[in-house]
């Protein structure tokens, strides 16, 4: 028997059992890291540089691509760490501080696609009054809303989930701290409280999701009356991507936390978790960009200067210098 207390490291699961497959583990998860710092690096600067992007839409892209940098950088560094060096060890105290910042950036991600179902549904069914609805200030406090409930959020579910007694060992099953890995490890009976916050949590997750669908019901049919298909091919350019990111980041999760004990498993769980916490923030970009004119002009525009300045850097003390 042992308690939260004794306990001052948990053991995360390991991906392989010879070394390697942990290499292997840890380049695949190296390059799809990459490939997040790299997407959402480029759509934070192009929204950032290009004033033609100071837009609510890519406002709130701009923090999408924050999240998912965060979310990401929270989970897979360690679990490529714990790779490269064979171990399993994650402290107490870190364990506590991943799960934290995890549910912070994941419940904030989501408060925000909320919002940007929202900011969708008026600029196609209310497109007269979208600058009154969507001002400045109104994205502001959205954005400041969605993530101020990720942190109220993850302040409730840490602390009281690492103040239950644990006497199930110290072996989490999962390749990070995730909270239902770590309830089977308390004690029998106290983890109710817990399990009444995670279904509250639930349903206002679920609220939030009926809100995107009926708001994308109301976009479709609106999207359908447009006479031009030039004006309805835009539209689903901007509605599809978003709706697609909802749906793979809402079912997997809910499996994640909902599903029942019967149909659960090792490698189920596993590629689970890695559906809702790895690939959202690695394809986010490519989603969001890959059918976006305008997005996808500015990420050409600043891979250019990029580029240039590259050109420019002079390589000896007599190379002439680079005018604008």
């Amino acid at each position: 028997m042992s308690n939260s207390s004794s306990i001052t490291e948990f053991l995360l699961l390991a991906f392989a059992d010879t070394w390697e497959l942990q290499l292997l583990h840890f380049w695949l998860f190296l390059g799809i890291y990459l490939a997040a710092l790299l997407g959402n690096g480029l759509i934070i600067a192009a929204v950032a540089c290009d004033h033609r992007l100071h837009t609510p839409m890519y406002f709130f892209l701009f923090n999408l691509s924050l999240l998912d940098l965060g979310s990401i950088s929270t989970i897979v560094p360690k679990s490529m760490a714990n790779s490269l060096l064979d171990t399993r060890a994650i402290s107490f105290f870190g364990c506590a501080t991943q799960t934290f910042w995890f549910l912070f950036l994941v419940v904030a991600e989501y408060s925000l696609l909320t919002v940007m179902a929202y900011d969708r549904y008026v600029a196609i069914c209310k497109p007269l009054h979208y600058g009154t609805l969507l001002g400045s200030r109104a994205c502001v406090h959205m954005a400041a809303a969605a993530w101020g409930s990720g942190f109220l959020y993850a302040v409730l579910h840490t602390a009281n989930t690492f103040s239950l007694p644990l006497c199930h060992g110290n072996a989490v099953d999962q390749f990070f701290c995730e909270i239902p890995k770590i309830l089977k490890l308390s004690c029998s009976g106290s983890y109710l409280k817990e399990v009444r916050l995670i279904v509250a949590g639930v349903c206002l997750f679920s609220g939030c999701f009926v809100f995107i669908v009926l708001s994308y019901v109301q976009i479709f049919r609106a999207v359908l009356r447009i006479p031009s298909q030039q004006g309805q091919h835009k539209a689903f350019s901007t509605c599809l991507p978003h709706l697609a990111v909802v749906s793979l980041f809402v079912t997997t999760g809910m499996f994640a936390y909902l599903h029942p004990p019967s149909i659960s498993s090792p490698c189920l769980d596993l590629v689970m978790a890695v559906l809702y916490s790895v690939l959202p923030p690695t394809v986010n970009p490519l989603i969001y960009s890959v059918r976006n004119q305008e997005l996808k002009d500015a990420l050409k525009k600043q891979i250019r200067h990029f580029s240039a300045a590259i050109d420019c850097v002079p390589s000896s003390a007599n190379d002439s210098q680079c005018t604008s």
